[in-house]
């Protein structure tokens, strides 16, 4: 007996007799809009709990002997196809010559409509020694010996026409694929250097009138994941009196997001700083857009992580009991608001 008198001493929830409860009507106010707060309360810290969330960590890059991979996507609405090519190079002069690479080429029409595609496999300019990617007039002398090596034979006359044909018609070009490159800083430029110099000059009668209008839909250096923001997507350069060439400075940040599930996706993001030369009568060099890219040598891993059960029950207790606890006094405080006001009026009407 003295046993059940002790654990009952220290019960903290005592139940009044039933006869001795009181329930009033504000009480019950009280009791709807604390169930309701702590609904909504409820599902808030539900909505908190299972989203996953992303921690930051940055660390020294070590990956060595791996590829880069470029996926472009953009249009050129006053090139035609025949007259676009890709270069790449790196910042120790090599090639990059995959023959796996794919890249495709579509024909637009003035009303964007795809009219023709043409697939690429090697895209890289073959004429150059040394890196410099500024190096235009070196490349159009190779193409001037070449010139009077091979003659302006049939096929240079039919191709001027045939671009000549497709300029009258508005003919644009959609260039889109992947670039596999070292992972090396380097550049990569879409342009009219693959042309020979005397068919650009009867094509474009001078580089000023070279119209290097971009639109860039996708640019990317790997997979995406949730949250990566591209900068250059969605960017529109548009020309319409002057010519030039177009520079974009690329920054990449090699990254790895690791999924809640453990899989790992590497990947890169990048910043970007953009610069335009406008061309002018008298330069030797052909208007192109650069994309001139370096890499940093921290990598940024990206976790998913989701929180911890026992911090969402204790958040979830303290929200409950908070409200719990605030409701009971506001009834309190009603009650005797409530009493105080009608108590008067009772005594004196029982006078």
């Amino acid at each position: 007996m003295r046993v059940k008198q002790a654990l009952k001493s220290i019960d903290a929830f005592p139940r009044a007799e039933d006869h001795l409860l009181h329930k009033t009507q504000s009480g019950a106010l009280v009791s709807i809009v604390g169930l309701v707060i702590m609904a909504t309360l409820f599902l808030h810290e539900l909505r908190y709990y299972f989203p996953t969330y992303t921690l930051h960590q940055m660390s020294v890059d070590l990956k060595r002997g791996e590829s880069l991979p470029i996926h472009i996507n953009m249009t050129f609405p006053s090139l035609p196809c025949d007259v676009l090519s890709v270069d790449a190079i790196d910042m120790s002069g090599k090639h990059e010559v995959d023959l796996d690479t794919n890249i495709w080429k579509l024909r637009i029409n003035s009303y964007g409509q795809i009219i023709g595609t043409e697939y690429l496999s090697d895209l890289v300019e073959k004429g150059h020694a040394h890196h410099n990617h500024d190096d235009d007039k070196e490349h159009h002398e190779h193409s001037n010996e070449t010139a009077h090596g091979h003659g302006f034979d049939q096929d240079a006359e039919n191709m001027i026409k045939k671009v000549k044909q497709a300029l009258a018609h508005g003919e644009g070009c959609q260039v889109y694929g992947v670039l596999d490159v070292q992972r090396v800083a380097g550049n990569f430029h879409v342009s009219v250097h693959g042309l020979n110099i005397f068919v650009a000059q009867m094509i474009f009668e001078g580089s000023n009138h070279v119209n290097v209008s971009h639109m860039i839909h996708d640019l990317s250096f790997g997979p995406k994941y949730p949250g990566l923001h591209n900068p250059l997507d969605g960017t529109e350069r548009i020309l319409h009196s002057a010519s030039g060439t177009f520079k974009y400075y690329i920054k990449i940040v090699p990254t790895e997001y690791r999924y809640i599930s453990k899989e790992v996706l590497p990947t890169n993001q990048f910043s970007v700083t953009e610069y335009f030369t406008p061309m002018t009568e008298f330069d030797k060099k052909w208007p192109a857009v650069y994309f001139l890219y370096d890499l940093s040598p921290i990598t940024v891993t990206i976790k998913e992580e989701r929180r911890s059960f026992l911090h969402f029950i204790t958040r979830l207790c303290a929200v409950l009991g908070g409200t719990f606890a605030l409701t009971g006094m506001l009834d309190r405080w009603m009650f005797r608001l409530i009493e105080s006001f009608t108590s008067p009026s009772i005594r004196s009407s029982t006078r």
